[in-house]
């Protein structure tokens, strides 16, 4: 909306300044700053306000003995976080782009389902909202109807995005000399896969204070690095096509909601921090991992997500590992899942597990980065 009404004005002379909002770099540190301190301004009221209201995490009975203390630290703190984020998105992107759009119905959608969750539970004053089925069929079906949005709506999205929205773009691997192609029906099969995937992955990690929203940020970074390489170009040159990677001009907008997320993250994390003043509940965790399924898919990242996100990815693993092997041979694999709660049952301290799962991520990220130039 910024970007609607103040360029206009750049060409007239006292208001030339705003020229560099043309810059999608200058729009993106906009945003992020933005975001951060609207995260600042508002938090602290936010807190008091749920408080007051006695919304409240509701602890699982049967979870580590040191997360019982948290029983009643506000919950739902990612829907603040959700709406900061969708502001600064709105007020600093071209309204025009589509993708950015994308995006946005993918981290509203799965927060709206996260939300319905939260309610359930602070509703039954239990740790069970949505049933698992529930839930997932909720999901596919918003994966399916984006994915299908993505790949059938030829008229409102952008020509250079149509020309590669079906192929996989694979991590050293040239995007042009080794071109894969998906059908329609399993390219939308696999886009909701990757959307479901994504925000259930994150929602699995959203148990420790803070362990949630550093890889989060992380993977953001990366993508607003991916995205703003996908459509820039230097001195005349095009930057991905030098690089081989895809070639998406419209994607560099996207570079406006990554910062955001980074921004807002920075500012949810001032107050979710070990030991956390409010919980992001599953408002903010499906709707978080929503964004960056959907950032993987509109910047053609899809299979790179699996290694940027490991962490994410290690999480749900370790999660289907220890229910395949209990129901299957009685057993389980971990002393209790997900994996951070077998650290913790192991004796880590909480901030140790939360600081090394960081560590990890920042690792995967930069070998993320890596990949633009091994090839």
């Amino acid at each position: 909306m910024i970007y609607a009404f103040l360029f206009p004005l750049a060409g007239q002379g006292p208001f030339s300044f705003l020229n560099v909002i043309r810059y999608v770099s200058f729009r993106a540190l906009a945003a992020a700053l933005s975001a951060l301190l609207l995260t600042f301004l508002f938090y602290p009221a936010f807190i008091r306000r749920l408080q007051a209201r006695q919304i409240g995490q509701v602890v699982r009975s049967d979870g580590p003995e040191s997360h019982f203390s948290k029983s009643g630290t506000p919950t739902m703190g990612g829907a603040l976080l959700l709406f900061v984020v969708v502001l600064t998105t709105a007020l600093w992107a071209r309204p025009e782009n589509a993708l950015v759009w994308i995006v946005l119905a993918a981290t509203l959608g799965f927060g709206a389902i996260g939300f319905v969750d939260d309610a359930l539970k602070l509703s039954r004053k239990s740790s069970g909202g949505l049933s698992f089925f529930q839930k997932l069929a909720a999901q596919c079906l918003l994966g399916i109807g984006i994915g299908a949005f993505a790949y059938m709506n030829t008229d409102w999205l952008p020509a250079d995005w149509l020309l590669v929205r079906h192929r996989l773009a694979l991590p050293f691997v040239a995007f042009e000399r080794y071109p894969i192609s998906l059908a329609p029906p399993l390219y939308v099969a696999f886009a909701a896969l990757v959307l479901v995937a994504t925000s259930n992955a994150v929602n699995l990690t959203d148990g420790l204070d803070g362990l949630a929203i550093g890889p989060v940020m992380i993977n953001a970074a990366v993508y607003l690095v991916l995205a703003y390489l996908a459509g820039v170009t230097i001195f005349g040159n095009d930057v991905a096509r030098y690089l081989d990677i895809p070639s998406i001009d419209s994607a560099s907008e996207l570079t406006i909601f990554a910062a955001a997320l980074v921004g807002a993250g920075f500012g949810f994390l001032w107050y979710n921090t070990y030991p956390a003043q409010i919980f992001m509940g599953d408002v903010g965790s499906l709707a978080l991992g929503g964004g960056l399924g959907a950032l993987a898919l509109t910047t053609k990242n899809e299979v790179l997500s699996i290694f940027l996100g490991g962490i994410f990815v290690i999480e749900s693993v370790s999660v289907i590992g220890q229910v395949f092997s209990y129901r299957v041979f009685g057993k389980r694999i971990l002393l209790m899942a997900p994996i951070h709660h077998h650290f913790e049952k192991k004796g880590w301290a909480e901030p140790k597990v939360i600081v090394r799962f960081w560590i990890v991520s920042i690792m995967l990220g930069i070998g993320a980065l890596a990949t633009l130039k091994i090839r």
